[in-house]
């Protein structure tokens, strides 16, 4: 977990304990299970997470699971994967909103009573004209004078299954000529005929976010309810609802907002993720190119550079559009100290060294990790049959090509100088094969002569070597800013065409055919690289090696 740096809610939380210097602190972390986590949540886990742990406090998980028809026990499992992967262990708890439904209803029965909430029979659409708009007030539903019997009565009956959905809510009684749209009598109870993946059919009434969230932050003994800016127009109703139900230990929370994390070329939405899950569009919702949690831990991502990331991003109440740069910068610092280098060849052409001995076999020691001398070295095999990168030979080179060409000398990576003398071609043209011969007095890769070798390029014995796949992943929108698309067009409009190369036939050292599901390893002139979870013999493209994010 990243080192915690100070914001602005510390300094709330910091006159909270001046006033009250024997107050817990307690957060949480309330998720839909409707989708998985992205890391737009890594921002709101990292700070209810890490506000609970610099104050010696608690921090819950609960699933809002106040939604039948849109959650699934899949997403369930994901969310306490994400979290524990993340390293935020829910040290307080781990709870359901379904856990308070029979609370709901007991204090929204206390509600009708007390005459702040009614059944109402508007459809969803008369509501919207009732509720006026950001200039003018709303008009009073024809319902909202309900006696307390009538309304006791309704909302029985609702509970008890009679009405079909969307025939009746509940709402609270409020104002209707409120300024903030939150106020105009909002729905905390609709009717919702699905089974619930925890109560099953137990209940066909539930209540909404607005009214359910303020109830279960009470009961759970919440401080702080640390949220997006998105509900700061809410916070007047979360605070009636807790004032108005009675709830909790007396020891009331408090709503704090910050603002979300937006990053450049992707999407946070969970409704289009899942549009490009369910029409197949992406590899599942753990495809690489996307920004959900499962999908950066299959890329090769890192807890601590997500978490890293989110903190250079910063916690303020102002809204900003991160550069998805900075995240790549934070990986790629991170693996340039820890990953192995490894050699890759992503395109191979065959060299034979004409002058080296059919048989012969020469071992090579190369450094695990120029970082780390406690990384150690390896050796790798050096035969008369090599591959080098179709990108490190030009049969007509442009200016300053330092790698291999005709009647060239070119250093092999900790090996010979080797001279290109003949192009073997097929007959459609394309290259068989390259010949050399090697200035075998080289072994180190340095001439005797005092002649200066400008290029070096990487290598694998064809012997040695085994095949694979690479996936090389890039952004997944070609458009900067997504929140700025036209109203003309759509995502599906700006997705890049090139987010996905697959590159087959690829050679690597023998040892990588052993690593572990999820091992990192920096491919040498290459890039970063994580052996995929999902198919065998495959490594994913974490990041490449240029680093375009200005450091500090």
């Amino acid at each position: 977990m990243a080192e915690i740096e100070r914001n602005f809610i510390h300094d709330i939380i910091d006159e909270d304990l001046r006033e009250d210097p024997n107050l817990k602190i307690h957060t949480r972390f309330p998720p839909e299970p409707n989708g998985y986590l992205h890391i737009g949540s890594a921002k709101a886990i990292m700070i209810n997470y890490q506000v609970a742990q610099k104050y010696n406090g608690q921090f819950n998980l609960r699933y809002d699971d106040t939604n039948p028809a849109k959650e699934d026990n899949e997403y369930v499992e994901s969310i306490y994967k994400d979290l524990t992967w993340l390293g935020a262990i829910p040290n307080g708890g781990i709870f359901y909103g379904s856990d308070y439904f029979d609370k709901c209803y007991e204090y929204a029965i206390k509600l009708i009573k007390d005459g702040k909430a009614y059944v109402c029979d508007l459809t969803a659409e008369e509501m919207r004209e009732y509720r006026g708009t950001l200039t003018q007030p709303g008009k009073n539903s024809p319902y909202r004078d309900r006696s307390v019997e009538e309304n006791l009565d309704l909302f029985e009956r609702m509970k008890n299954g009679e009405f079909a959905d969307g025939t009746r809510t509940l709402r609270a009684k409020i104002d209707m000529a409120s300024p903030n749209m939150n106020m105009r009598d909002p729905a905390i109870y609709r009717i919702v005929h699905t089974d619930h993946h925890r109560q099953g059919n137990k209940w066909c009434i539930y209540p909404l976010y607005d009214y359910a969230h303020p109830i279960q932050d009470a009961l759970e003994g919440i401080t702080h309810s640390l949220c997006s800016l998105e509900f700061e127009n809410h916070r007047p109703l979360y605070e009636w609802v807790i004032n108005n139900v009675g709830c909790g230990n007396g020891q009331f929370p408090k709503q704090r907002e910050f603002a979300r994390l937006n990053v450049t070329n992707t999407v946070m939405s969970k409704r289009y993720l899942r549009y490009l899950v369910e029409n197949n569009m992406v590899d599942g919702w753990d495809d690489p190119r996307l920004p959900t949690l499962c999908a950066l831990r299959r890329r090769g991502y890192t807890p601590a550079s997500i978490f890293d990331f989110v903190t250079r991003a910063g916690v303020s109440k102002a809204d900003s559009l991160v550069d998805i740069g900075l995240l790549e910068h934070c990986i790629r610092e991170e693996l340039n100290t820890t990953a192995p280098r490894r050699i890759c060849v992503q395109k191979p052409i065959k060299v034979v060294v004409t002058n080296y001995p059919e048989d012969k076999v020469e071992y090579f020691e190369v450094s695990n990790n120029p970082q780390n001398p406690d990384a150690g070295t390896r050796k790798v095999a050096f035969t008369r049959e090599l591959f080098i990168d179709a990108d490190d030979f030009a049969e007509v080179p442009p200016p300053k090509f330092f790698r291999m060409k005709p009647d060239g000398e070119v250093r092999l990576m900790g090996a010979y100088i080797v001279r290109c003398n003949e192009i073997v071609k097929n007959e459609d043209g394309s290259i068989q094969e390259i010949r050399c011969t090697a200035d075998l007095e080289t072994g180190n890769g340095m001439p005797t002569d005092g002649r200066k070798i400008k290029g070096t390029i990487h290598w694998l014995s064809a012997q040695y070597s085994e095949e694979t796949t690479l996936m090389l992943y890039d952004k997944l929108f070609t458009i900067e800013n997504v929140n700025d698309i036209p109203e003309d067009k759509t995502y599906n409009d700006y997705l890049n065409p090139d987010s996905l190369i697959k590159l087959e036939n690829c050679r690597i050292e023998p040892c990588l055919k052993d690593a572990k599901e999820g091992e990192q390893f920096q491919f040498v002139r290459v890039g970063y690289f994580c052996k995929d979870t999902k198919y065998e013999n495959t490594f994913n493209r974490v990041v490449g090696l240029k680093d375009s994010f200005p450091k500090k």
